[in-house]
């Protein structure tokens, strides 16, 4: 019997490749006679990077960049393939994971240190560049990256605005630059929020990332001004576009000053993992993440494996941390199997720190379902 081990990242606990290992060797040790192929899987959030360096066998490439925080410089990277294409995945420049949370303030974090990235890739070669956007710590609408790609943003007295979402506030002119980067930039994305409104970049993302009540009031205001100069000046419409808002609205910006394309995260992944081909002859693909709900099933990984085993007539099992979709529902959908790591009663804290067991333990009770 043939298994695809095809997990996403259990945040806060397990990235996607060791939680694929784990329910790999769990499931040998109970069923010796499988043969299993670890494919882990990734949205186009944090740990993309490393799902794609994995399955594609790329290498990693280290760089010096600003921080989330433009006096702080890091130390990120990106992915580089053999095919002239790179995957720049911001949150390991500009993510809230190199953010402490009194360090948390949208209105002066900024995406320069993405920008860096996304300009040393193309300056070694890269002509494709994926851009994962998902663990953002800003909400500059992405002017930070495209200043450090050679975009100006000036006040009406014509010098720069600034760092961070709030010196959109400020901002009167843009001012294109002479020699445009040249790569096509692909934004991955699993969310249709808009830059501006009710779902918009602000309202919604804004308190994740350190802002108030009053910051996110100034942040929605900063990027609709933001929108109306993009229109009035380059005639882009970025204030509504399904999937702008993503990352604070870098993926707005990606459209407006990079000529991106915003695509689906887990349909980019399975493709250059060639998941379908590998799923061909499978008997079951095995995915999840930490939450399983409906949420799930819409621009999720296991929304896409679900696609998958369509395609291929792969039956489906999910191994989350929780599972929150009831049984009959979950059949509708086409999943077979479903087992959760936290057991009833047992508290979320505990769950967190023993999830290494607890998904070993889960597989291995899954083990002898699989037929």
């Amino acid at each position: 019997m043939k298994i695809i081990v095809a997990l996403d990242s259990f945040k806060g606990t397990l990235r996607a490749l060791p939680a694929c290992r784990i329910v790999r060797d769990a499931l040998l040790a109970v069923r010796p006679d499988l043969h299993i192929t670890c494919l882990p899987m990734a949205d186009g959030g944090e740990g993309t990077a490393e799902v794609m360096l994995h399955n594609r066998r790329g290498r990693w490439i280290s760089q010096p960049v600003t921080g989330p925080l433009p006096d702080r410089h890091v130390t990120a990277g990106y992915a580089r393939f053999d095919d002239d294409t790179a995957l720049v995945e911001m949150a390991s420049a500009s993510g809230l994971e190199r953010l402490t949370r009194e360090q948390m303030n949208p209105l002066k974090t900024t995406t320069v240190g993405t920008g860096e990235l996304i300009a040393r890739a193309i300056e070694h070669g890269a002509r494709t560049i994926y851009l994962a956007v998902g663990g953002s710590a800003t909400v500059d609408g992405g002017i930070g990256a495209a200043a450090a790609l050679g975009w100006q943003f000036l006040d009406a007295g014509g010098k720069p605005i600034g760092h961070g979402g709030g010196a959109l506030g400020r901002l009167h002119k843009i001012v294109r630059p002479d020699h445009p980067p040249a790569a096509a930039v692909r934004v991955l994305c699993d969310v249709t929020n808009p830059l501006c409104g009710p779902n918009g970049a602000a309202r919604v993302y804004g308190p994740q990332k350190g802002a108030s009540p009053a910051d996110v009031e100034i942040l929605e205001q900063n990027l609709c001004r933001l929108a109306a100069c993009v229109k009035d000046q380059l005639g882009i419409n970025i204030k509504d576009l399904p999937g702008a808002g993503a990352a604070g609205g870098l993926a707005a910006g990606a459209v407006a000053f990079l000529n991106a394309s915003i695509v689906s995260g887990i349909e980019t992944v399975m493709r250059q993992s060639r998941l379908v081909e590998q799923c061909r002859d499978a008997d079951w693909i095995i995915t999840g993440e930490g939450s399983f709900d409906r949420q799930s099933l819409c621009g999720k990984v296991v929304s896409g494996i679900l696609r998958t085993a369509e395609q291929t007539g792969a039956k489906v099992a999910v191994l989350a941390g929780r599972v929150a979709l009831p049984e009959d529902e979950r059949r509708r959908h086409g999943i077979q199997l479903a087992a959760a790591c936290q057991k009833a009663g047992m508290p979320l804290d505990y769950a967190l720190a023993h999830a290494d067991a607890l998904l070993t333990e889960a597989a291995k009770e899954m083990a002898n379902n699989l037929k």
